[in-house]
């Protein structure tokens, strides 16, 4: 009897909160997806703005009272298996990189870039401690680990380019990142094309960095943002604006430098040394990585990005960027947090945008 009841009450309560969510013109849930594995059970992720939000709860606050929860999805296979879920609708919303999010675009899957998450994201390139390879040039006719169809493949057949290399001058082998650490960690690979992830081999002497994108030009970086169906978005708005707007509040608190100590250490949670990233976030101020704003930097990277895909022969179509960005869920989220005018928007070079930048 006691068990009847507590089903009955458990019920009760689910019925409740769902109407409660009903009359205040939210969805019952929010799915949330993102484009990376998590660690532990249960599921930790603390990586970036968003990993931040979810950590610090600021996402759920959002949401208190309403009936409303959130449900979030963790996918090893990156951007290509997040693509796979939308197609099969089984997410709302999706943190994911350039490329994947626009080679589903492409193939007509309606979604809408509604944040910047995580923009000039470094690629290094690891080698074994005593490897030959010395740089990029030095690849040809190695086994090299790179992952296909995700944020990196476009900004690494560029710098392949740069250094008169294309694909197929290299023995490519499709690694996820554990997989890329395991094969460089066992010599199974020359080399591998990884994030900030996997600095902790060079933390433990397993590796050395023979390449990174760290001060050179941002047209070699990964570029990421916070997509959202456009169903999701027509007929609920307003929760996609609290996810938003709870992942700026944690945008803003980590884009301070007082807690550049703090987020290293929770980034770290997920299992990587802090000196990872203190290495990928050296000499940079975490506000310029962090920054929320569609500016002219980051569409003219989505641009570029669309237009090497194309080039590359990744992706088929032409997407207009423009019109792929729903820019009024940042805009009112800075509005509301009184954070408007706090970061600073970038010119296409990725410099401050002044108002000469802008006139010309």
């Amino acid at each position: 009897m006691s068990y009847l009841f507590q089903r009955l009450t458990a019920a009760a309560l689910f019925a409740a909160t769902t109407l409660i969510a009903h009359a205040n013109g939210l969805p019952p849930v929010v799915r949330i997806g993102v484009a990376s594995p998590s660690v532990g059970n249960p599921p930790r992720y603390t990586t970036g703005s968003i990993g931040l939000a979810r950590h610090q709860g600021l996402i759920d606050a959002e949401f208190k009272g309403t009936g409303t929860r959130i449900e979030w999805f963790f996918f090893k296979g990156a951007g290509p298996a997040v693509n796979e879920a939308l197609t099969n609708r089984q997410l709302d919303i999706v943190f994911q990189g350039d490329l994947p999010s626009l080679m589903a675009k492409a193939a007509g899957l309606n979604t809408r870039l509604v944040l910047p998450i995580s923009i000039r994201s470094n690629v290094y390139l690891l080698v074994p401690p005593d490897s030959s390879i010395r740089g990029v040039a030095d690849l040809k006719g190695r086994r090299v680990s790179l992952f296909r169809g995700t944020n990196a493949h476009l900004p690494i057949n560029r710098i392949l380019a740069a250094h008169g290399l294309k694909e197929r001058d290299v023995r490519l082998i499709n690694f996820d990142n554990a997989a890329a650490q395991a094969a460089l960690t066992t010599r199974d690979i020359d080399a591998a094309f990884v994030g900030v992830e996997s600095l902790k081999l060079v933390d433990k002497g397993i590796a050395r960095i023979a390449y990174s994108t760290q001060g050179r030009s941002p047209v070699y970086t990964r570029q990421s943002a916070l997509l959202a169906t456009d169903d999701f978005a027509r007929r609920h708005p307003d929760a996609v604006q609290r996810v938003v707007r709870g992942v700026v509040r944690a945008a803003h608190w980590a884009s301070q430098e007082e807690n550049r100590a703090e987020v290293f250490k929770t980034w770290a949670l997920m299992g990587y040394p802090v000196s990872a990233f203190e290495t990928d976030y050296a000499r940079q101020p975490l506000k310029e990585r962090l920054s929320p704003l569609f500016d002219p930097f980051l569409v003219g990277r989505y641009q570029d990005a669309v237009a090497g895909a194309r080039a590359f022969r990744l992706a088929r179509g032409n997407i207009d960027v423009e019109r792929w960005i729903d820019r009024r869920f940042v805009d009112t989220a800075l509005k509301d947090l009184k954070l408007t005018g706090y970061w600073q928007p970038l010119n296409a070079q990725g410099k401050p945008l002044t108002t000469q930048t802008a006139a010309r």
